[in-house]
């Protein structure tokens, strides 16, 4: 819309109309102004001078929601992984619990069962459940077709429990099966497809064990 200037001379009384006789306007309107004559396309970009100063009332009328869409925002982004992320951009509030849920500490409460072997680490795969990703998982383990002692690990390490007859000293990550359901609770980590190891003192069948929970683990990049 061009710029509307008043002419002298041209002055208005308290209840007169305005109109474009009294308007010297360049683009020469035909009709008095009237509420929601102006759309937006007679107010072009940086058109509004003086730029609107704090005060200023700006209403529904003057803006509305529809028009401002989010393509017309700039330094947002909306990235479940947040690989475009950086210090001065902001995230949508649905990118940001995606994100979150992702690598949220997760209940299971999934159940399966393995064999051991005496003396040698031996797979056990939990990608089905974790992902197939490193994750921090907890873990019952119980029950046995005879005693024994069951040390797990991360596929990869070479971490072995000392040998003695007190577990006591291998940590959260072993426990003493019994034939009755017995057991205990045990924390580690899957190695990048999902998978652990365990090994033990006697070949057993039958060991049950339930996912309590597990974590996805976000690998910082170097």
């Amino acid at each position: 819309m061009a710029t509307i200037t008043i002419t002298p001379g041209n002055s208005f009384i308290p209840t007169e109309t305005v109109t474009s006789t009294k308007l010297n306007d360049l683009g020469s309107p035909t009709a008095a102004l009237t509420a929601a004559s102006i759309g937006t396309a007679d107010i072009a970009d940086d058109a509004i001078t003086p730029a609107l100063i704090a005060g200023d009332a700006v209403t529904t009328p003057a803006i509305l929601d529809a028009n401002v869409t989010f393509a017309k925002l700039t330094d947002v982004i909306d990235d479940d992984t947040m690989v475009t992320a950086t210090d001065t951009t902001l995230a949508t509030s649905e990118s940001i619990k995606a994100y979150v849920d992702e690598y949220a500490f997760t209940y299971s409460g999934s159940t399966g069962t393995f064999s051991t072997t005496a003396g040698t680490f031996v797979d056990l795969d939990l990608s089905s459940i974790v992902g197939s990703n490193r994750a921090l998982v907890t873990l019952e383990v119980y029950n046995s077709s005879v005693a024994t002692n069951i040390f797990f690990r991360t596929k990869g390490s070479t971490l072995v429990p000392y040998v003695g007859g007190n577990i006591a000293g291998w940590g959260a990550a072993a426990v003493v099966l019994g034939t009755s359901d017995n057991g205990g609770t045990v924390v580690v980590m899957t190695d990048q497809n999902g998978i652990i190891q365990h090994s033990t003192d006697n070949t057993s069948t039958g060991v049950k064990y339930t996912i309590q929970a597990f974590q996805k683990l976000l690998i910082p990049t170097p």
